[in-house]
């Protein structure tokens, strides 16, 4: 058998999230279901990263083991792209080892959560409507405060089953792009609805209606009925899923 790499990005609005589920349209079950097709074999492929109902990604990365006598054809991304849904889309294909897993060897994960700032119906899908000014100074120091702990158990989706709440938050920060606030987040894994409910707890704190001590004591607590909603999913994007470099060197369409 013979592993590769696939890059690809989908509007989550068309998706009932990226993993398979009974009687929900996913985005695995898509790429599975076409792959399979057009390669003439049953394709199963391993997520880098699982996305909820309604989250785009940009950037998002899957594995595939095929027979040695499978080789795709230097047009694969192409053909491929005349089968999907045009909610959803390859980039890349790439050859890599046996041992590579495209969850467990990425370095890190990049989300944004975008907030619209004045009504845009052209970005209705795409970014959270919110008028309410923000203080995004307080914003950002709350950001540098998530940086220093590691364990987000407040933030996690309840009744998930995880080994650890443990995660190596690498930036949270705010920054303006004209009638836009974006918040951009990285880490080396996620919990299930950690970032959704991060920016929610973070909106709160730009509100006034919390300071930054208190997400030290939501985050010491433990408690995710102490951490703010979570916002909606539709302005949720995973960016970039960082691997080792030469992870791309063997390029095959």
């Amino acid at each position: 058998m013979s592993r590769y790499l696939i890059q690809f990005s989908y509007d989550g609005g068309s998706f009932h999230g990226y993993q398979i589920q009974p009687n929900a349209h996913s985005v695995q079950a898509e790429l599975e279901d076409k792959l399979s097709l057009l390669l003439g074999f049953k394709v199963e492929i391993t997520g880098s990263s699982r996305t909820d109902t309604g989250v785009h990604a940009r950037q998002q990365f899957a594995h595939m083991d095929l027979p040695d006598d499978i080789i795709p054809a230097p047009d694969f991304v192409y053909r491929a792209n005349r089968m999907l849904p045009t909610s959803l889309a390859l980039q890349s294909l790439y050859a890599v080892s046996s041992e590579f897993h495209a969850r467990f060897d990425a370095l890190s994960r990049t989300y944004e959560y975008v907030i619209c700032t004045s009504k845009s119906p052209m970005l209705r899908e795409y970014a959270y409507w919110f008028e309410a000014p923000l203080d995004v100074d307080k914003m950002n120091f709350a950001g540098t405060i998530l940086t220093k702990h590691t364990n987000f158990q407040c933030f996690s989706k309840v009744k998930t089953e995880v080994l650890t709440f443990e995660c190596d938050i690498k930036k949270a920060y705010w920054e303006r792009r004209n009638d836009q606030l974006i918040f951009t987040i990285q880490a080396n894994r996620f919990l299930r609805g950690m970032v959704r409910s991060v920016v929610g707890t973070l909106i709160e704190i730009g509100l006034g209606h919390w300071e930054s001590a208190d997400l030290t004591d939501i985050l010491n607590s433990k408690d995710r009925q102490k951490a703010g909603r979570s916002v909606p999913a539709h302005g949720l994007f995973l960016i970039e899923v960082e691997y080792p470099k030469s992870t791309f060197d063997a390029k095959c369409s």
